[in-house]
């Protein structure tokens, strides 16, 4: 589960109640709890938003969010990235950093070439150097990277960059993406890919329904690359 926290703070604090209690209700039902949050600041205002969403560290518990992994801006620089990797590896949590992300506007700076590389491969060159600070059994590194399906041209480079990194998926459905161009997100494991459709399931006709489609959309998906 991943929801938009802006869409709960904006309730103000019976907002902030109903996130605490949708957190809950995932965790009973034995899902993750991704924050999308997308904060980032100076570091030491970056520790006390990953205290309050990851739940370690100086947090009362009574307002820590308990989230299983946050997404985050890195725009700040590397820096505001080790800030939260401070505070999500002993928690047990993951990092989900915007690398190249689903809208538009996007290609104003993420494709915006800096020394003849664009920057989102920039971006991908930090998460690859701490990658093995969030190293799993499996291989995969908590420190994931979001990655639009909106623009798959890019999804290669990026998974070459970043191996070992979970990517989060989002802009299938509304946005346009689609699930069949997604195959080169994936890397050798088959968790290495987390698909995020929001308004495509939620507006459906039968939202449970739409998302067993886009589950087996995926897996077959997936079967073509093994």
């Amino acid at each position: 589960m991943k929801p938009q926290l802006a869409c709960f703070e904006r309730l103000g604090a019976g907002g902030w109640a109903a996130l605490e209690e949708t957190a809950e209700a995932a965790r009973s039902a034995g899902l993750l709890f991704i924050a999308d949050a997308k904060r980032g600041d100076v570091p030491h205002i970056a520790t006390v938003h990953a205290e309050t969403l990851v739940g370690t560290g100086r947090s009362e518990p009574a307002w820590a969010l308990g989230a299983d992994a946050v997404t985050i801006n890195p725009l700040m620089g590397g820096d505001v990235i080790d800030a939260f990797l401070e505070v999500a590896a002993p928690a047990g949590a993951g990092v989900f950093v915007l690398v190249r992300t689903s809208n538009p506007g996007a290609a104003d700076l993420l494709d915006r070439d800096l020394g003849g590389r664009p920057l989102f491969e920039q971006i991908a060159d930090l998460l690859a150097s701490r990658a093995d600070r969030l190293a799993g059994e499996s291989g995969l590194s908590g420190l994931g990277a979001v990655v639009g399906a909106t623009e798959p041209r890019h999804l290669a480079r990026i998974r070459e960059l970043l191996p070992a990194s979970i990517f989060l998926v989002p802009g299938v459905g509304a946005q346009g993406g689609r699930p069949a161009e997604l195959g080169d997100a994936f890397g050798r494991h088959p968790a290495s890919v987390v698909v995020n459709a929001s308004r495509s399931i939620a507006g459906a006709p039968d939202p449970g329904r739409a998302a067993a489609g886009l589950r087996d959309e995926m897996w077959r998906v997936l079967g073509r690359m093994t």
